[in-house]
């Protein structure tokens, strides 16, 4: 077994390499293992919303000059429901903001973090196409093993393993559990091109079935449209111009048509919580520890907070302290009100926003209104999607 005297990073994914970064910046020295090839989600087009906080963090990073020309913003988000009165509007320049996020591929995003590594890779050791196979947890370190490329097994031992790979070495972990919520629902994505240009506006419809959204993304929406898996697979059965039509029922005219759809993908909606993290030497972060609803677009943006307040965390602990039950204890607590928050923000959203019971869309209807009269209101909503709390 090969013992190193740093961190390591299982995933190689954005929030595993913006810790990999975050690290480097503070002088600490960190492993990476990717179960992937080099390159092997460049062509990744799933639309991932990034937060102005993120952009921040990029920019520190000096990831976003090499992101920017791949990114779109979102200057405007408009918020209503089917068949209701009552809508928002946010605008990026009323809360001093250039903009309120933005939108990019995971594909991109991944190809400025691996250019930002290869520019500086001081500090930072990837093995790709390494896939964790094992990771034994003790009372002073981590035991690590994984597969080379060559097929052979590698054992390490580090102070703290760090598990950001959207859980895919979970399974690999005796004793986690996690606290999840099936919301019965799947989401279907895609691009899709309109009549009438997006103007950096970002949509999102709350209808009886449940939220939909347009992000705009280069030329084009991208689209998010969740509901009952029943319903979806209806929807995702229909031919191209039937869900162009369909669409358009669902949405309204504010775009004019609908004039092409992309390819099509569907995936199932949960909320979770990772119900068990360990005392010391290893902890989860990212989609790995939480996974949310996309409505309000909170869970890739926690991720990458995870990532910021872990590495804040390893910087300011002596290398002896790497991985200590109280220093993880202090990550945690300080991860608490964030994710916590998140996770009840995009609860309350799905459970109040989508069904049709009596009464609901009254009220639905009176708190958009309401929210669109209110300045401190829209500032609150606004800061919780740039920054978290």
């Amino acid at each position: 077994m090969q013992t190193l005297s740093h961190p390591v990073v299982i995933g190689g994914g954005p929030v595993g390499l913006v810790l990999a970064l975050s690290l480097q910046q503070s002088s600490v020295p960190v492993t990476v293992l990717e179960a992937q090839a080099p390159g092997a989600m460049y062509g990744d087009g799933r639309a991932l919303a990034l937060s102005y906080g993120t952009r921040q963090v990029l920019e520190q990073l000096g990831v976003w000059p090499l992101l920017e020309m791949a990114v779109t913003a979102i200057e405007t988000i408009h918020v209503s429901q089917q068949k209701g009165f009552g809508r928002t509007v946010l605008k990026a320049h009323e809360h001093a903001l250039p903009a309120l996020g933005y939108v990019v591929s995971y594909g991109a995003l991944m190809q400025a973090l691996d250019a930002r590594i290869e520019r500086s890779p001081m500090g930072i050791n990837i093995q790709y196409q390494a896939p964790v196979t094992g990771l034994d947890v003790h009372a002073t370190a981590a035991g690590i093993q994984y597969l080379r490329a060559d097929g052979s097994v590698q054992q390490l031992s580090t102070p703290l393993a760090v598990i950001a790979d959207g859980g895919r070495s979970l399974d690999a972990i005796p004793g986690l559990v996690r606290e999840t919520k099936h919301y019965g629902h799947d989401a279907l994505v895609g691009l899709v091109q309109t009549e009438q240009p997006h103007h950096n506006i970002a949509y999102e419809r709350f209808t009886p079935r449940g939220p939909m959204a347009l992000l705009p993304n280069g030329k084009q929406f991208s689209l998010v449209w969740t509901g009952e898996q029943t319903y979806i697979d209806e929807i995702a059965a229909l031919d191209d111009a039937a869900f162009l039509e369909a669409l358009h029922a669902a949405f309204g005219d504010r775009v004019g048509k609908f004039l092409h759809i992309g390819k099509r993908f569907k995936f199932s909606l949960k909320l979770s919580k990772l119900d068990q993290t360990f005392a010391a030497h290893c902890v989860v972060i990212g989609n790995a520890a939480q996974t949310m609803h996309p409505v309000a677009g909170q869970g890739f943006n926690v991720g990458i907070r995870d990532a910021v307040a872990l590495a804040k965390n390893v910087a300011s602990t002596q290398a002896g302290e790497w991985g200590a039950a109280h220093r993880l204890t202090e990550y945690h607590a300080s991860r608490q009100r964030d994710t916590g928050r998140g996770l009840q923000f995009t609860d309350f959203l799905v459970n109040v926003f989508s069904n049709d019971l009596v009464g609901v869309g009254l009220l639905r209807g009176a708190g958009l209104g309401a929210l669109s009269m209110l300045p401190m209101a829209r500032r609150f909503l606004v800061n919780k999607m740039s920054y978290g709390s």
